[in-house]
């Protein structure tokens, strides 16, 4: 088995401090890999932006490393938008399957009743900064972010919780946001 299937099996609920500080720095190295074989930013930007996303995350602020690599990169806010799209587009390629970008997430209304049944949830998707876009009777849930990694990996995990106190598979959708539509959404679910 590998390191990374040992880490996505190793605890169904994502409560514990050790258990989410592994899964948030195995999405910031599976991100900064897909990074790298995008070849959309240097080793040494993508060095920078992981320690800079390292500390932040240390210091209890939520981070994401494609948006921190876009502004290491120099993106100022005016532009950031744009260039975090692109990040995330090129990300997305590296994955199978690619995962689509919808335009409408943030008109979705906030899963509040399934955010207060799985608190360790709400507390992972904040620390990777992936809302919840709707959750039905916890069959059919959707989570997004502009992070295609952060948003499968946080899927892996409500999968394995569902699971395993309801018995059932839930159907899990997994989306890519644009930038304002995401901010807007960790402002709202995670109080950011």
């Amino acid at each position: 088995m590998s390191a990374e299937s040992k880490l996505l099996t190793q605890t169904s609920d994502a409560t514990t401090s050790d258990s989410s500080s592994a899964i948030i720095e195995s999405c910031f190295v599976k991100t900064a890999e897909a990074i790298s074989q995008a070849g959309v930013a240097s080793d040494d930007n993508i060095f920078k932006a992981l320690t800079i996303a390292r500390e932040d995350q240390e210091r209890g602020k939520p981070a994401d490393l494609i948006e921190i690599t876009a502004r290491v990169l120099g993106h100022d806010d005016e532009h950031i938008s744009q260039v975090i799209s692109e990040l995330s587009s090129e990300v997305a390629l590296t994955m199978s399957p690619i995962l689509p970008l919808i335009p409408f997430a943030s008109k979705l209304i906030a899963p509040s009743a399934f955010y207060e049944s799985f608190d360790g949830l709400h507390a992972l998707g904040k620390s990777l900064l992936v809302p919840v876009l709707y959750a039905e009777d916890t069959d059919a849930i959707a989570v997004g972010s502009i992070n295609p990694i952060a948003a499968k990996i946080f899927s892996d995990q409500i999968y394995q919780v569902v699971a395993k106190r309801f018995g059932i598979r839930p159907f899990i959708t997994t989306v890519r946001m644009d930038y304002e539509s995401w901010r807007f959404l960790c402002g709202k679910h995670f109080e950011l």
